[in-house]
C-alpha cells in the first residue's frame, strides 16, 4: 500500500495535558492525536511533532508529520479529525506534505510568547494564558537587558539543568516586549530553543524588571554558562508557540 505523509498545523490549550511528548504518567497533545487518528484512518498512526512542548504550555501552531495508507485527501483529515478531539485541540490546517519532510530535519525559525498580566489582583479570565504578577516592572530596563541576549550566544545558563543536547549554542532573531493595556508580552524568535529556555529567559527579565538585577548583568549570565546564574523558571501557563516558520 503506497502511503502519503500528511503535515497538521495544530493548535491547544496545554492546562489539561502533560506537555506534547508521550508519557506514561498522563494524557499528552501527541497521545489524542495518535488515538484520535487511529480511530479516523483504521490504521495504527504515530506522529511526529516539531516541538514538544511542555506541561500547560499551549500552541496556536505547533506542527506535526505522520505517514497514513488511508484514501481519505490530506487536505480533509483536518475536518473529520476535528470531530473526534477534544475541544482543547484544534487541528488548524492539514495538506500533504513531500514524503521525507520531516519537522525537525528543516531549518526553521519559531515564535514564542510569554505573557504577563500587570495588576493589583489576578483576573480570572486569563489566569490560565498569563503569568500574574502585583509588581511594578520597569519595562524599558528588560527591554535594555533583552538586547544582550538577541544574536547567536551558549545559552547554557537559560538550560534546564540535565537537559541532554549536543550543543547549547542557539541563535535569537528578535526579543521584543510590547504592552497590551496590562499584559506584557516577550515575544521571543529563534531558529531553536532549550529545554525551559524562553521561560528561564521571561523569569530573568522579569527580576530585572523588579529592579533585583540591572540590565547589563545580563552579560555575565551568559558568560556563566551555570544554570544557577539566570533567573528562575516563569510558569507554563504564560508560555505560548505561536508560529513555526519553515524555510523551503
Amino acid at each position: 500500500m503506497e502511503k502519503k505523509r500528511v503535515r497538521l498545523t495544530v493548535a491547544y490549550d496545554g492546562t489539561a495535558y502533560h506537555g506534547w511528548q508521550l508519557q506514561s504518567n498522563g494524557i499528552t497533545i501527541e497521545s489524542e492525536l495518535n488515538r484520535c487518528l487511529t480511530e479516523l484512518l483504521g490504521e495504527p498512526i504515530q506522529v511526529t511533532g516539531a516541538s514538544r512542548t511542555d506541561a500547560g504550555v499551549h500552541a496556536l501552531g505547533n506542527v506535526a508529520v505522520f505517514d497514513t495508507g488511508a484514501r481519505m485527501p490530506a487536505e480533509k483529515i483536518s475536518y473529520a479529525l476535528n470531530q473526534r478531539l477534544p475541544e482543547d485541540i484544534r487541528v488548524q490546517r492539514s495538506e500533504e506534505a513531500p514524503p521525507d519532510w520531516h519537522p525537525r530535519h528543516v531549518k526553521s525559525r519559531k515564535t514564542y510568547e510569554y505573557r504577563i498580566y500587570r495588576g493589583t489582583f489576578p483576573l480570572p479570565t486569563r489566569r490560565l494564558y498569563t503569568h500574574f504578577t502585583y509588581y511594578d516592572l520597569d519595562v524599558e530596563a528588560m527591554r535594555a537587558a533583552a538586547e544582550y541576549l538577541v544574536g547567536e550566544h551558549d545559552f547554557k545558563s537559560f538550560c534546564q539543568t540535565g537537559a541532554q543536547v549536543e550543543s547549547t549554542v542557539r541563535r535569537i532573531h528578535s526579543l521584543e516586549l510590547l504592552e497590551q493595556g496590562p499584559e506584557l508580552v516577550i515575544r521571543v524568535c529563534g531558529g531553536g530553543f532549550l529545554y525551559n529556555m524562553v521561560r528561564i529567559i521571561a523569569g530573568t527579565l522579569m527580576e530585572v524588571g523588579q529592579g533585583r538585577r540591572r540590565p547589563e548583568e545580563m552579560g555575565a549570565v551568559l558568560a556563566a554558562r551555570d544554570r544557577r546564574a539566570a533567573g528562575p523558571t516563569a510558569p507554563a501557563r504564560g508560555l505560548t508557540l505561536v508560529k513555526y516558520e519553515f524555510e523551503s
